[in-house]
């Protein structure tokens, strides 16, 4: 009986137990599940952020293996030599009175030629085309200054080595093209890097650390990223990067960045790590980027840069929300379309705007003569125009006599003459008063601080001073001079626009 007993027990626990479980199920967790997902009306909240719109079927994985083979043969090792060279070490003049001492000083201590070892250094490079161009990075091909290696030599994933000619270079851009004899290539074919998002997959592919081809994945992690980079062998910058978590690291420079589906969307070129090895970031030049200044070095042998003629606001350079016009150049093309200062420029033809970063990355991936569509916010409002891209940026007149000295923060003249035979320069321009809260306020200058070079630009009055801080397209710029009466030159490194388009 006492078992009948426990038999029973057990059932309608078990049965209970059951009955529970139904009914949380069909009432309980449906309520906590409106609660949490739906609105009172049963739609989907304004605000639900919408990422299960865009996934991919359950169990759908992506592929890497046709990408990662049928790229890998389009990806070559480059090597360069450079042989060792005699080299004079030679002081700069100081500016004194000629008194002979100084010629005697300077002559002790020029020891004469010395030797500069043999270099050698290694990178990667895409080949684009079956006759053999090759699109990689100018620093990959460089003697270290601004000339190229004495001898450049590709190897193939075939370990097949050709002798490159060098097509042409653009530092800016930090693109060059080589181009070795032959036929019947492999190549990749260009994407479009302008309709990459943010979180899709890709393949960097390149000879790293003197290995053999290395294919490593990642993300997309960020687009139109400026590292200021470039600005080490160029005072023109152009930096839109494309910024990824593949692993990158030296002798990847000029390897491809390519799609699940093999194509090419950027050519890989930059880490950002405080110990010269991958820590978690990579840089490439979008393929939009680096296919315009490739066709340019091939027709051209040099870069024909498209302009829209307007600089950067300074006090919004940073924002992510467009590129907020500054200064527009009054015969520029921006102008003639009827941009102002002010205005925030969202979109360039079908392309989004979100910084400045990506207006100069996108204007300098078109042509000169291009007839393009701008879509602006003005006072609120949007609006749309076209412009027709110039060769010239147009003339910065207005932002020296303007407001020049409200952007630096400065009171500003031009060096009188007297000054300038004195201290043996041929111009400058006299900070007369730095202002307090002003760019030159957070430096060490000083009053009566005589400026001759921007970036290594020579400047003699103050419109040279603005058209070259109006090229400037990093974050800071360096300013070198003097002051009247005493010896050496200064450097201060100001805080300034990100550039002009």
């Amino acid at each position: 009986m006492k078992f009948k007993q426990l038999l029973l027990i057990v059932a309608v626990s078990a049965v209970s137990a059951v009955g529970s479980v139904w009914i949380y199920s069909k009432v309980v967790a449906r309520q906590y599940t409106a609660a949490f997902n739906q609105s009172s009306d049963g739609k989907v909240p304004v605000n639900y952020a919408g990422f299960l719109d865009n996934a991919a079927p359950i169990g759908e994985a992506t592929d890497f293996t046709k990408a990662a083979n049928a790229a890998v043969p389009a990806v070559v090792h480059i090597k360069t030599k450079t042989p060792a060279k005699k080299i004079t070490n030679q002081l700069p003049r100081s500016r004194g009175n000629g008194n002979g001492f100084e010629d005697l000083f300077e002559q002790f201590f020029n020891m004469g030629p010395q030797i500069q070892p043999e270099q050698r250094a290694s990178g990667s490079g895409v080949i684009i085309s079956d006759d053999g161009y090759i699109v990689t990075n100018n620093h990959v091909i460089s003697d270290g200054g601004q000339g190229v290696a004495d001898e450049i030599t590709v190897t193939l994933s075939n370990k097949k080595t050709y002798k490159a000619r060098v097509i042409g270079k653009d530092a800016s851009s930090d693109i060059a093209v080589l181009k070795i004899d032959g036929t019947g290539f492999p190549f990749l074919l260009y994407g479009n890097s302008d309709n990459i998002k943010l979180g899709q997959w890709v393949l960097a592919i390149g000879y790293p650390l003197t290995l053999e081809t290395t294919v490593t994945a990642g993300i997309i992690s960020a687009k139109g990223r400026s590292i200021g980079i470039n600005g080490r062998q160029s005072e023109t910058p152009i930096e839109s990067f494309i910024q990824t978590d593949a692993a990158v690291n030296q002798g990847n420079s000029g390897g491809a960045l390519i799609t699940t589906d093999g194509q090419l969307i950027g050519i890989n070129s930059a880490i950002y790590a405080p110990t010269g090895t991958y820590a978690g970031y990579s840089f490439a030049i979008p393929v939009n980027l680096a296919k315009k200044i490739v066709n340019d070095l091939i027709k051209f042998g040099d870069v024909k840069r498209p302009y829209l003629g307007i600089a950067a606001d300074n006090t919004k350079v940073n924002s992510t929300d467009g590129a907020y016009v500054g200064t527009v150049a009054p015969d520029g093309a921006a102008a003639s379309a009827g941009l102002k200062k002010g205005d925030i420029i969202r979109k360039i033809n079908d392309v989004n705007i979100s910084s400045w970063t990506e207006l100069q990355g996108t204007v300098a991936s078109l042509n000169t003569g291009d007839k393009v569509s701008i879509t602006y916010k003005r006072d609120g409002k949007e609006y749309t125009t076209s412009a027709t891209l110039k060769a010239d940026q147009g003339t910065y007149a207005n932002l020296a006599a303007n407001n020049l000295g409200d952007i630096l923060g400065a009171d500003l003249e031009n060096l009188d003459k007297k000054t300038a035979i004195k201290n043996e320069v041929e111009g400058g321009v006299l900070v007369k008063k730095i202002r307090p809260g002003g760019a030159f306020s957070k430096t060490r200058m000083q009053d009566e601080f005589i400026i001759t070079n921007v970036n290594g630009v020579e400047v003699k009055n103050i419109e040279d001073l603005g058209r070259a801080l109006a090229r400037s397209q990093s974050e800071s710029v360096n300013l070198e001079g003097f002051y009247d009466g005493f010896d050496g030159m200064y450097r201060y490194p100001v805080k300034l626009s990100a550039g002009d388009e």
